[in-house]
Formats: C-alpha cells, sequence, structure tokens
C-alpha cells in the first residue's frame, strides 16, 4: 500500500516560509501506533492525518472528514496550520468540488471555506483566566529570566499559559528574546502547561502595516521548541487580545487577518505542497 503524504508551507505567500505541515490521506484505517511513528518520521511540528467517515466517501466530493494531528512525540487537540493544511490539500491537490470542509476533531467540527485568496479557517475561542505568579514563577525566569512581565493568564481548555511582557518592550525585544526551552520539562511536569505564549501589546504602524499583538509560541511538552506561527495559540491571544483592546477586528504579528465572532475566524494563505509517498 502506497501513502500518500504531502508537505504544505502555511501562513505564508513565500516558498520555504511560514509553518511547515505534513498531511496525510487515509484511504483505509491505519494502525494505531503507526499514526505517531509516520509523525516522528516526518519530524515536523504537526503531521495531519484526514480519514473518511463512511465507506461510501471519497476526498474529491466528500464535504466532512475525520482529522488528527500528531507533533512527533504525541498527539495533540488541535492544530490551526495543520488544519490549514489539510484543506489546502484537498481544495488545490486532490480537488475537492465543495466550497466548504468539515472536519471532526478533538476540538469538535472545524470548518474550512474556500476564499478568492487563500482560504478562511473557523477555529474555537478559548477564554484565559487570571493566574497566580507564585505558582509559576519558576517557569517564567527559567523561560525569560527577569523579563518584566506585564500579565499572566491561564487557558484550562488548551492547558496553555499566556505571558504578557511589559508594554514598555518593543516588537524587537520579543523577536530577539532568547528562550530558554531545554529546562522547562524539568520545572514544570504536572501536566498543567503544555504550551506557552509570550506576547506583547502591539504599536502604531506608521508608514508600515499596524499589528494589535505580536507572539512567539513554545511547546516542549508536546516536542515542540517553538511553533514558528500556530493557530491554536492565536486561539487563545485572539479571546485575550480582544477582551484587553475592545476589538473585534484584528491583525497578528504573523499577517493573519482575525475576526472576531463566536468563532475565531483567520484568513490565511499557503503555498508550496510536496507529495512523497510512504509504502506500507
Amino acid at each position: 500500500m502506497k501513502l500518500p503524504i504531502f508537505t504544505v508551507d502555511a501562513f505564508t505567500a513565500k516558498a520555504f516560509h511560514g509553518n511547515p505541515a505534513a498531511v496525510c490521506l487515509l484511504e483505509n484505517k491505519l494502525d494505531e501506533d503507526m499514526h505517531q511513528k509516520i509523525a516522528r518520521e516526518m519530524n515536523l511540528s504537526e503531521t495531519a492525518f484526514i480519514r473518511k467517515l463512511h465507506p461510501t466517501d471519497n476526498f474529491t466530493q466528500s464535504s466532512c472528514f475525520g482529522l488528527r494531528w500528531f507533533t512527533p512525540a504525541t498527539e495533540v487537540p488541535l492544530c490551526g496550520h495543520a488544519t490549514l493544511a489539510s484543506a489546502a490539500v484537498l481544495f488545490y491537490k486532490i480537488k475537492n468540488v465543495n466550497s466548504t470542509l468539515t472536519f471532526v476533531t478533538l476540538s469538535g467540527e472545524l470548518t474550512a471555506r474556500r476564499a478568492q485568496d487563500g482560504i478562511i479557517l473557523d477555529l474555537p475561542l478559548y477564554p484565559t483566566h487570571p493566574q497566580d505568579f507564585h505558582e509559576v514563577d519558576d517557569l517564567i525566569k527559567t523561560a525569560i529570566g527577569d523579563t518584566l512581565v506585564q500579565d499572566i493568564r491561564y487557558s484550562p481548555d488548551t492547558r496553555k499559559l499566556l505571558v504578557r511582557l511589559s508594554d514598555t518592550y518593543k516588537r524587537s525585544f520579543l523577536e530577539n528574546l532568547k528562550v530558554n526551552t531545554q529546562n522547562l520539562l524539568q520545572v514544570e511536569n504536572t501536566g498543567k502547561v503544555k504550551g506557552l505564549i509570550l506576547t506583547l501589546k502591539g504599536e502604531p504602524g506608521g508608514q508600515s502595516q499596524a499589528f494589535d499583538f505580536y507572539s512567539r509560541y513554545f511547546a516542549p511538552w508536546v516536542g515542540v521548541a517553538e511553533d514558528p506561527v500556530t493557530g491554536s495559540a492565536h486561539a487563545v491571544l485572539s479571546s485575550y487580545w480582544s477582551q484587553q483592546l475592545g476589538k473585534k477586528d484584528m491583525h497578528g504579528t504573523a499577517g493573519f487577518f482575525f475576526q472576531f465572532l463566536k468563532h475565531l475566524n483567520l484568513k490565511l494563505a499557503f503555498l508550496l505542497i510536496y507529495t512523497i509517498y510512504l509504502k506500507m
């Protein structure tokens, strides 16, 4: 059996940029342990597995599929860029005829819609709650040392810790900040935290495009030291910054356009799709 695997550069308009994800189309049921073995072999932040929900389904005509995501280390409940990559493969490589696709996932049903210049992906919004600094003091100091922190929030739905840096810092500070992820697994091993978001309030654009917030995301707990652009973290960030700024439409550093309704609405671009085949 030959298993088609596609590699997609998501969140970009340039080749070899953005965030790559692998996408596997499963014509038949795959042994459970093979999902993780393939993800480990692909060695990307995420590998997505698209499966048919009914025996009569096919990847060209059907509009609803099952979707799972694996890092090289474990299965995760949500991944934005691998969902976008999955929709891109179905729309543009497999030539799926539908304008909207629905994916049944561990995070519920997610939809991806064709747009004139890309794909619109709907993700859930996850609220955050104030987090006692003393409970995560060691984790934060291990990651960023004595960097000034303005706010700390926790998302119980995603087990992500959001750390807002002081508004006195500029974008360049966050971009150049050296983050120590090597020791985070030893400092936080309770299972409460599975991802660390560092974020900063945006600046006026001047002659360039203004951003409402900047962010970086780290998830060594699931085998990803730093994820360059992540949709699942923005499902938390968007909820937080929408509340903080009192805005429904925002721009993030990755160039996403966020429109807030009941869900996070991302208008995204992709560019490059590579195809390989795994012999089973």
